[in-house]
């Protein structure tokens, strides 16, 4: 697909000097994180390469709203990406399945195609990661520089409504993620106990 290189530079380049500093958890560390997990689906799917190509634009893009604002930050990525795309010669049906892309990923996550549905689990990955506990930290870190104020407590207890409310929707997330997942929501609860 033409134009998708200079496309991801050039996006690339917005996150890395437009986002907000008081962003530490949507930053161009987290869309480097998406898109690496994504890239993990299309070897592991083996998905065609437009589609890889698309799913990767939509990794890329899918944050880049918060340039503009926190809310609906997926509305103002969907206007962003559009014109990119236009920018460098994608056809409007690329445009939409992007748009798509970036709307799905707006929580709650209601995907449609499957290739919402791995970019909606690529985005909140880490829930079941190992690293779940130094990214939750750098999301409550963003979240108290935006003024929200809050302690570790009310965190966790943020956490756990979200991790409850929260659902995979790819095999490999159910099979892989949702355990780890679920033993957080454990340790959290246990840790709201004392």
């Amino acid at each position: 697909m033409k134009g998708y290189l200079k496309l991801r530079k050039h996006a690339l380049h917005i996150l890395n000097t437009e986002l907000p500093e008081e962003l530490c958890y949507h930053n161009i560390i987290h869309t480097l994180d998406v898109l690496n997990v994504v890239n993990k689906y299309i070897r592991r799917e083996k998905i065609d390469g437009y589609h890889a190509k698309l799913l990767r634009v939509g990794a890329i893009l899918h944050d880049i709203g918060f340039t503009v604002g926190r809310e609906n930050h997926e509305e103002k990525g969907v206007v962003i990406a559009k014109r990119l795309m236009q920018q460098y010669g994608f056809p409007e049906e690329a445009i939409k399945t992007v748009k798509g892309l970036i709307m799905a990923t707006k929580v709650p996550q209601n995907p449609k195609t499957h290739l919402e549905e791995i970019i909606c689990d690529s985005d909140l990955d880490y829930l079941g990661r190992r690293d779940f506990y130094v990214t939750g930290d750098q999301l409550l870190k963003e979240l108290n520089n935006q003024g929200l104020d809050l302690d570790v407590d009310q965190w966790n207890k943020m956490q756990v409504a979200f991790l409850e409310e929260h659902r995979y929707h790819t095999e490999f997330a159910k099979k892989y993620r949702k355990p780890k997942k679920v033993k957080r929501i454990r340790e959290l609860k246990d840790s709201l106990k004392m």
